[in-house]
């Protein structure tokens, strides 16, 4: 991940290339205005050759042939109507300096963009942006490959402030630099094969992190699992070689460590073929994501202990591998969850919600002041929401606004679904208290409902995060998100 820190109002001695905002008719940025001056005049002569310069999405590389300082060129990048810049247009702005500044292959960039603030953000909510997209931008995964490759040589960055502003870029370059390290584990677990990142692996990630940070982790075998009742989720592992694993880990940073913490709960399906309700090979290789809640919950507890945040914060991992076998659970076999309440398995496609729901039992213990499950649950959300915002759900209205404006703080976005008792319905079974699936109509919603039926002790909230947490085609790859709204979630819980 590319470094980021925070710099000066100018350049250093150091600096080869530097990154300026021009807006629409060419006015030209405070930062811009500087630039010019430095190279008599060629960062206002490249508005006036190039007329959309100024334009959100435009950009034009500026040689300093006048040679004057050390910065060898600019990066001169559109910022839009002056006076209405948003967050999203920033950060767009800011992937985009990122590809052309790195073409030039520098080993220190100068970046002012953090100085022009979008509509309702400060200083350090600006810096933190634009240090995370750059940590964002320059992620790679090469776990994979060959080790004798040639290293990739990141620049480095270095953000603008003045005296006034010191403290709030340096605090957001720490904050936007914790969340983009969240995302680089968040993205490193998902992109990783199922030989490679099984629960095991899950639960070993979960104690280096313990070790790093200073964090309670413990993780439970099958035999611990089964002392508890947790039948429902060794259910879906019981096929694999891969044992299942229950992962905890306990973040501490409350004034007080008997503050109700909050709790974040991840689906590990470290690889899903769908077991007896085997799935169809094309793509299945993609479901080695299906454990990106856990993967996403993971990194942002290590955001959360990067910045020391003041909040008790707990993960809860069930993981497991769903595999068919002579053993694996049929369709029409019944279990019984931690909570007592039996399931009819109708479909072991559905294992998600099989481990999910025992986790969410076990974190009675805690007395938790909030919980937040967060899974690659359904292939309905993708139909009802794509690939933009994640499905939400939650009872609690107040709750459910809290994330809602977490996410688009983060420009990591969800969207409200219904969780109306009249879908609770479609669960009913003959045979035991609930089935599994309810059927095609409102897939995600159902999937909801199920887990409804185990979180009466405590707030709660869904994250289905099925269209949000990778990309497929030729950009495939784990997404990061929503590490960004969870880690936006848990300061404003810490602020509280």
């Amino acid at each position: 991940m590319a470094k980021v820190t925070a710099g000066g109002p100018v350049p250093s001695k150091n600096t080869q290339v530097a990154v300026v905002g021009v807006f629409e008719g060419g006015e030209l940025s405070a930062a811009a205005q500087r630039a010019d001056l430095d190279t008599e005049g060629l960062i206002s002569a490249a508005t006036k050759l190039d007329k959309g310069l100024g334009k959100p999405g435009s950009l034009r590389t500026v040689l300093n042939t006048q040679q004057a300082g050390s910065v060898a060129a600019y990066v001169v990048v559109g910022l839009g109507k002056p006076g209405d810049l948003t967050a999203k247009a920033l950060r767009k702005a800011t992937d985009s300096a990122c590809t052309a500044a790195a073409s030039l292959k520098p080993k220190l960039v100068f970046f002012s963009l953090n100085q022009e603030l979008p509509k309702g953000q400060d200083d350090e909510t600006t810096a933190a942006l634009v240090a995370r997209t750059i940590g964002e931008h320059f992620y790679s995964f090469s776990a994979c490959r060959k080790q004798d490759e040639e290293p990739l040589n990141l620049p480095a960055f270095e953000l603008a402030c003045t005296k006034s502003t010191e403290k709030e870029v340096t605090a957001g370059v720490a904050r936007g630099n914790a969340v983009a390290l969240g995302m680089q584990l968040t993205r490193d677990l998902g992109n990783l094969p199922g030989n490679i990142c099984t629960p095991a692996y899950l639960g070993d990630t979960a104690k280096a992190l313990g070790k790093q940070y200073k964090l309670s982790v413990e993780v439970l075998d099958h035999k611990q699992m089964e002392s508890l009742g947790m039948f429902s989720l060794l259910s879906v592992g019981k096929a694999s070689n891969n044992p299942p694993k229950l992962i905890v880990a306990k973040y501490n940073g409350a004034k007080n460590p008997k503050d109700a913490p909050v709790v974040l709960v991840g689906k590990g399906i470290t690889f899903d073929t769908g077991g007896i309700s085997l799935k169809p090979g094309a793509n299945m290789d993609e479901m080695k994501y299906d454990m990106c809640g856990a993967a996403s919950v993971l990194g942002t507890l290590k955001a959360v202990a990067e910045m020391k945040l003041p909040v008790n914060l707990i993960a809860v991992v069930p993981t497991a591998e769903n595999m068919p076998a002579g053993n694996a659970s049929k369709p029409g076999d019944i279990v019984v969850s931690m909570s007592g309440q039996t399931i009819e398995i109708l479909n072991t496609d559905a294992e998600g919600r099989l481990i999910l729901c025992d986790a969410l039992t076990y974190v009675e213990r805690f007395n938790p002041e909030v919980v937040v499950d967060v899974a690659t649950l359904t292939g309905a959300c993708v139909v009802a929401l794509g690939h933009v915002n994640s499905g939400l759900f939650s009872p609690d209205d107040d709750l459910a606004d809290e994330i809602m404006s977490a996410g688009k703080q983060a420009l990591d976005t969800a969207w409200r679904m219904p969780l109306d008792e009249e879908y609770h319905e479609q669960l009913k079974s003959n045979f035991a208290d609930m089935a599994n699936i309810g059927g095609p109509p409102a897939g995600s919603v159902t999937a909801a409902c199920f887990l409804q039926k185990y979180t009466k002790a405590y707030p709660w909230a869904h994250l289905d995060i099925a269209g949000t947490a990778w990309v497929s085609g030729k950009a495939k790859g784990a997404s990061g998100r929503p590490v960004p709204l969870l880690t936006e979630f848990v300061i404003g819980r810490s602020e509280g």
